[in-house]
């Protein structure tokens, strides 16, 4: 608004001092009325191109010189072309067309000795300074329409990035909740077989029925250990055939032998007094590890190594993979990506959250990624 009414101002003062002295009220009622029409023409672009209409009408009526008014027609045909509604825009076009005839023909004495041919050039030439706003202003409308879309695409690939982490974060914990089903189970079914033999031999063997009763105590913890972690997980019905019992850090040599296979070399090393592991920590390493050289095999490239590593501490499991590829970005590695890729790091921190531990994905300073997840354990 205050550079609209500048540039209004500026052309007031310049027409004022164009103004002929003794020419009349004319030239100065329509700089007067033009300086108002182009301090607003933004705000009302469909009322000031009809102004300018009607005022150049009057001017051609009149026989007022077109003077410095003719560069507020101009501001006024650009701001119908890129602000106002269609209709104004198409009404500016048609006064771009008709202002060089026009003008030739009320300003300039056209006859049979001046030439025709001289009309037409300079009408063209009249014309085309207008027809050039408009253009402009047309260019300008599209391209405002374009930057709005891109925004409007951006929201929208933001919201359903932000919808794809929810689901894979859903999906995870369904998936989890199901391998982990099995185990408790498990638990929950030699509980129920250990307490129908200790009722059956209660009164002939009391020993046996003591004996029971200390493994139902033994495994019903265990499962309620196991029980806890699960603890919020959501799982549909239809998930729950999709899981067998599943492996842990005994399979990983199999695991490792069958990335070998698909053409990735992978290093295994292994440190620390190797000891049983709670089946919820054993599921977390193999798939910590399944997915980290999943991910290697994605982002690495064709002459990537990995390297495994696996700590057996007094207090925690430490599981290492790092490779020497490409690497993946910032994004993949943070939030999965905007291109919906990378969610199964996703995956990596539920699983790490599930059992207390902490996991940090970087890309490595000589290219790849390092993949280190902590994993508490009770004290042997």
């Amino acid at each position: 608004m205050t550079v609209d009414a500048g540039w209004a101002g500026l052309l007031l003062l310049i027409g004022l001092l164009d103004a002929p002295r003794g020419g009349g009220p004319g030239p100065v009622i329509a700089v007067v009325l033009m300086s108002v029409l182009v301090a607003v023409r933004r705000r009302a672009s469909g009322p000031a191109v009809v102004g300018g209409a009607v005022l150049a009408a009057g001017q051609l009526a009149l026989a007022v010189p077109p003077g410095p008014v003719g560069v507020g027609y101009l501001a006024l045909t650009y701001a119908g072309a890129a602000f106002g509604p269609p209709w104004a825009s198409r009404l500016a076009l048609a006064a771009c067309a008709l202002a060089g005839p026009l003008t030739v023909w009320r300003f300039e004495a056209v006859g049979p000795t001046s030439g025709w041919l001289r009309a037409v050039v300079l009408s063209g030439f009249l014309s085309t300074p207008f027809v050039l706003c408009w253009a402009w202003g047309r260019l300008t409308r599209i391209r405002r329409a374009y930057l709005t879309e891109l925004e409007d695409r951006a929201a929208r690939l933001e919201r359903e990035r932000d919808a794809q982490a929810k689901v894979a974060v859903a999906a995870e914990r369904a998936r989890i909740a199901g391998e982990l089903h099995d185990v408790v189970a498990h638990n929950v079914s030699a509980m129920i077989v250990q307490a129908d033999g200790a009722a059956h031999v209660l009164d002939s063997s009391p020993q046996q029925a003591k004996e029971a009763l200390g493994t139902i105590a033994s495994t019903g913890r265990q499962a309620l250990v196991e029980m806890r972690r699960v603890l919020g997980v959501l799982r549909t019905s239809d998930t729950a055939k999709e899981y067998v019992p599943q492996p842990g850090v005994e399979e990983l040599s199999e695991l490792l032998e069958q990335v070998r296979t698909a053409g990735l070399p992978v290093d295994y090393t292994t440190s620390g007094r190797p000891r049983t592991l709670p089946r919820g920590v054993e599921l977390t390493v193999y798939r910590i590890v399944q997915e980290a050289l999943t991910n290697v095999r994605k982002h690495g490239g064709p002459a990537a190594r990995a390297r495994v590593a696996v700590d057996f501490g007094e207090r925690e499991l430490i599981v290492l993979v790092e490779d020497d590829g490409r690497g993946s970005t910032d994004e993949h590695l943070t939030t999965g990506g905007a291109d919906g890729h990378g969610h199964g790091l996703v995956g990596m921190r539920e699983r790490v959250a599930m059992v207390n531990g902490c996991l940090d994905a970087s890309p490595r300073p000589d290219g790849g990624v390092r993949v280190h997840a902590a994993l508490p354990l009770k004290a042997p």
